[in-house]
Formats: C-alpha cells, structure tokens, sequence
C-alpha cells in the first residue's frame, strides 16, 4: 500500500531501527517507547489490522510471534518476561493501519496499564 507508514518502512523508503527479519515479518525499535523495551513486528505484507486476518494469510501471525521470541532473546527479557500486544481500530488506539504487534518489556509492566 503506496501510502502506508509500516509498508514504506519495510521496503526501506523510512528509516527504522532494525531488531530482527524474517522473509514474513520485520522487527524495530519503536520511535514512541511506552517500555525500556518496545519493538514493534510488522508483516512485509500489508494487512490493516489483526481483525482483517483470515484463513488467507496462512503463516502471518505464526511468523511474527516466532520473530518475537527472536526479539526477545535479542532483547534479554525472554526469561524475565514480555509482553505481546495486537491493537485493533481507533478505540484501541491503533494509530497506523498496517498489522502490528507491540513487544514490551525491560521492566514490570502493570495491569491495567497506567
């Protein structure tokens, strides 16, 4: 999608930080940390939202949790903990619409967050 912040990013035309790739999905440093650590993982395809995922795109959301034990490890907080989370719509405060995946750790992470 020509004008999709995350699809510009994985073809390069945006710099990011990279963390970590797979043929499926790409990982980088959130400009916007809400966590000592904040990856976001994107597919290299575009899909607008985790609620657009369907029986179709067969490998997408496997993929990116498989990269985010990656991140994780790469990270240093696989032992201490991540966590994964997947917005979906404005509400939730999805702000690019491109399938997504926040990992956030490096530090205890309250519920509800504050």
């Amino acid at each position: 999608m020509s004008d999709c912040l995350f699809c510009k990013i994985v073809a390069g035309e945006i710099p990011s930080k990279a963390v970590a790739q797979s043929d499926v999905a790409y990982a980088f440093y959130d400009v916007a940390p809400q966590a000592p650590v904040h990856v976001l993982i994107v597919p290299k395809v575009h899909v607008d939202s985790a609620d657009a995922i369907g029986s179709h795109h067969g490998g997408v959301v496997d993929a990116m949790m498989v990269l985010a034990q990656e991140v994780a490890e790469h990270e240093g907080v696989r032992e201490s903990g991540y966590r994964l989370v997947f917005n979906v719509g404005r509400d939730a405060q999805m702000t690019v619409a491109h399938l997504h995946m926040h990992l956030l750790a490096g530090r205890r992470l309250e519920w509800p967050p504050g």
